[in-house]
């Protein structure tokens, strides 16, 4: 069973363990150590997105188990969807982002949301699964992504598939 709870309701260390995986790492550009205290510091900000936007990141539940962080944050064109799992998870990954997509669409009222997938990453089909099309490349921080986008009428048809 998938759950998504805040992120300050989850043990800092587990997060930290998340965040300092090597082997995800790879596949994050943007990624440094993470210390206690910068940990503590990147929980507190993705959760006050909570606050600004009426959305933010998740920790996800798999079966009562912390299994990473997803969700969505406020970038220009559209709400950003970022899911970061721990190795031993990778195989739910479609189940949770199908999962993090209805919510966004029908409960949290996303209009559009945005992926920015590293160049390391051949991610072109799975997220054609979910309706996402491509749509250019983006830089956030020195560093190139590919980007994607779902409208809320595409996920209205591909969302209700099996």
């Amino acid at each position: 069973m998938i759950e998504f709870i805040r992120l300050t309701d989850v043990p800092p260390r587990a997060v930290m363990d998340l965040l300092n995986e090597p082997r995800n790492a790879r596949h994050m550009p943007l990624a440094g150590e993470f210390d206690e205290q910068a940990t503590l510091d990147w929980i507190r900000s993705k959760d006050a997105q909570w606050d600004t936007n009426g959305y933010g990141p998740w920790a996800v539940l798999i079966d009562g188990e912390f299994a990473g962080w997803g969700g969505f944050q406020a970038e220009e064109g559209g709400a950003d969807f970022a899911l970061v799992l721990l190795p031993g998870h990778w195989g739910h990954g479609g189940d949770i982002a199908r999962a993090a997509l209805h919510r966004g669409f029908d409960e949290l009222a996303l209009d559009t949301v945005i992926i920015a997938l590293p160049f390391t990453r051949s991610p072109t089909r799975a997220v054609a699964r979910l309706g996402f099309v491509p749509d250019g490349e983006v830089t956030y921080g020195g560093a190139s992504f590919r980007q994607y986008r779902l409208t809320r009428e595409a996920w209205a048809v591909v969302g209700q598939r099996p």
